[in-house]
């Protein structure tokens, strides 16, 4: 197996050799008119604030009196948390300052509706948790989530993939900056109401990650009451090896990033280990690991390093770490241009914050800044040998503290296994260090909600409104002989439904519905034309009255824009259009003036005359007769001279 490889490189028999194992946390923000817990209006972003709050994060203890390794990593952050708050869309529920409300009951059903179409165990009842966060996220220091079903299932490649649960939680704040000790969040994405569609590590190479993926994300979007876009619907993907550790790469927003990150993750776990076959070769062991630290501000005070020069102006410390017969190990390759030191960098970044770049030096560095004569130096004040090496950090007192800490820490996990990380992703594939990966003890139950029970008949009200699953509905597509594009296109449309009652109940062209509801409508809304607001129920009537002949498929665009901009409805966007249908003869005889009125034309090209002609009929035309049918009188009219 090849230490480093593109994406691409290695087959699907790789993989399994590997032991890749790989499951998905899908998290849909569902379209609810207020928040989870409040009464706040959601789903409503600004980029202006009224006020600030600003709060410090500390752990607590678990109901089994231990903390959360997360919280306390967090801890060591030293974070100062603000917060920009709209008062359109915040209120002191969300400042942790009052109880919760209710439980948006609309996010319920919703939630329900997924769940059903999961193949989920529905609960009999429901009890509200507290999960820790404490990068603050969060105001609270806790998110609200419940559990609504368990051991679902969807097909998948003639087989199943299995879905642990869904739950049904508040959204955090979005994140502004965070730059050393200060992170800046917006509170108008917090307690959105939101599912997590939680899988089983069913998956077994990169390509089925991102199709499952693909496959719930097109469930939620069958119900219609799903957000769409941007940050609506985040993946946290669970990436494995065989003798690996369960690593989380948080937050992934499109899904076609997906297989180079889970193929890049499981590399580098395979070279983990090896690297950590390579330490135990060398009597290396988590707990057996020599390190020594030293202060060389005094020694380093003159180098023309420019980072450290900015170190000593700023009264900061350089620190020295001496690992012992650690030579040769700090770039052994993990991922492409990422090497162990690189993980140790991304500890220090995170935890120490320390994120100016560089933030490290180290002793096996090919192109190292620092003359010979000074790594001599540190060595000598680390008591190295040759078969040691140094590390070289530099901060304030207590930040340097820490980052000496991590160095150690970072370099005793890799003597003992894949360390369980959420990481977070980057644009090229790679993925960094974000936090410890959280534990049973950041969740306990919420004292301040009580149980909530669902009723059988409120179970089968929401599965007598279920959508088609996509599976199902790409079964169907096929029968009504849409085309391929359209067909993917509209099964995850919020339109789908209406598409399909509309094929149930009216005498209308399918490929002609799908392309009006899928693709014409979104053309037109980029234009500026505002189609999207526009009801099921005005789209319906529409289609009901070109199904009954009032008007040709050609009115359709120009009716869609008078319909979304002016707010008429169907009938009256035809009668301002002065649309009526014509009869043949009346065709015939339009067709023949204009045909007479361009016959001094230049001769040339038949086709091109024709195509001159059809432009001019169409125009006036102005869907008051059908493209087809007009082509055919034109042929014949041109035809007889």
């Amino acid at each position: 197996m090849p230490r480093i490889c593109a994406y691409g490189e290695l087959k699907e028999r790789d993989y399994l050799e590997m032991g890749f194992r790989s499951g998905l946390e899908i998290h849909q923000q569902l379209q609810t008119r207020k928040k989870l817990f409040c009464r706040c209006p959601a789903g409503e972003y600004y980029e202006d604030y009224h006020a600030e709050v600003l709060r410090h994060m500390r752990p607590t203890l678990s109901e089994l009196g231990e903390y959360d390794g997360t919280a306390l990593m967090e801890f060591k952050t030293r974070k100062e948390i603000v917060y920009q708050l709209h008062r359109a869309n915040v209120c002191t529920y969300e400042m942790d300052d009052t109880p919760p409300f209710e439980l948006n009951q609309e996010a319920l059903d919703i939630a329900l509706e997924v769940a059903l179409l999961l193949n989920c165990n529905i609960v009999g009842e429901l009890h509200i948790s507290r999960k820790q966060y404490l990068d603050g996220s969060i105001p609270a220091g806790f998110q609200r989530t419940t559990i609504l079903g368990t051991d679902g299932w969807v097909p998948y490649r003639g087989g199943k993939i299995n879905i642990r649960q869904l739950g049904l939680e508040e959204d955090a704040c979005r994140e502004v900056s965070d730059r050393g000790h200060r992170r800046v969040y917006k509170t108008d994405r917090l307690s959105i109401p939101l599912i997590e569609t939680v899988t089983y590590p069913d998956m077994r190479a990169p390509r089925e990650v991102a199709e499952v993926a693909e496959l719930l994300r097109e469930l939620a979007r069958t119900t219609g009451k799903v957000r769409t876009g941007i940050g609506r619907a985040r993946q946290d993907v669970n990436v494995s090896v065989e003798g690996g550790t369960r690593v989380e790469i948080k937050g992934v927003h499109r899904i076609p990033y997906i297989p180079r990150l889970t193929h890049f993750e499981a590399l580098r776990q395979w070279n983990l280990l090896e690297l950590r076959e390579e330490l135990r070769k060398r009597g290396i062991r988590k707990n057996t690991l020599e390190s020594r630290t030293a202060e060389v501000t005094s020694i380093l005070k003159n180098t023309s390093f420019a980072p450290l020069r900015r170190a000593a102006e700023r009264g900061w410390r350089v620190m020295a770490v001496g690992l012992r017969n650690f030579r040769g190990l700090l770039t052994f390759p993990l991922q492409p241009g990422r090497d162990l030191a690189g993980e140790i960098s991304d500890r220090i970044r995170v935890i120490a914050c320390l994120d100016e770049l560089p933030n490290i030096l180290h002793s096996e560095m090919k192109d190292r800044p620092l003359a010979a004569s000074e790594w001599r130096e540190v060595a000598a004040a680390l008591g190295l040998g040759k078969n040691d090496t140094a590390v070289l950090v530099w901060g304030d007192a207590k930040d340097s503290e820490t980052a000496v800490g991590e160095i150690v820490i970072r370099a005793a996990e890799a003597a003992e296994a894949v360390p369980g990380e959420t990481r977070q992703a980057f644009p090229s594939g790679v993925n960094g260090f974000e936090r410890i990966l959280p534990g049973p003890d950041r969740m306990y139950p919420d004292t301040d909600m009580p149980p909530v029970p669902l009723e059988e008949e409120r179970i089968d009200r929401a599965r007598s409104r279920l959508p088609l699953a996509p599976w199902e509905r790409r079964e169907l597509y096929r029968k009504l002989g849409l085309p391929p594009g359209i067909i993917e296109a509209l099964i995850p449309h919020r339109r789908a439904g209406l598409f399909e009652r509309a094929v149930r109940a009216l005498n209308v062209n399918p490929v002609l519905a799908a392309v009006v509801l899928a693709q014409m409508m979104k053309h037109l809304d980029r234009k500026g034309f505002p189609v999207s607001r526009l009801s099921d129920e005005a789209l319906f009537e529409l289609l009901r009255r070109h199904s009954q002949g009032e008007f040709s498929r050609e009115a359709f665009p120009g009716l869609l824009k008078v319909m979304s901009l002016d707010g008429k409805d169907p009938a009256q966007a035809i009668e301002e259009l002065g649309i009526f249908p014509l009869e043949d003869k009346d065709v015939r005889e339009i067709v023949s003036s204009t045909v007479r009125l361009y016959r001094k034309l230049e001769p040339g090209d038949p086709e091109k005359k024709f195509r001159h002609l059809m432009g001019v009929l169409m125009a006036g035309l102005r869907g008051r007769a059908p493209g087809v049918r007009v082509a055919s009188i034109l042929r014949e009219a041109m035809d007889s001279g």
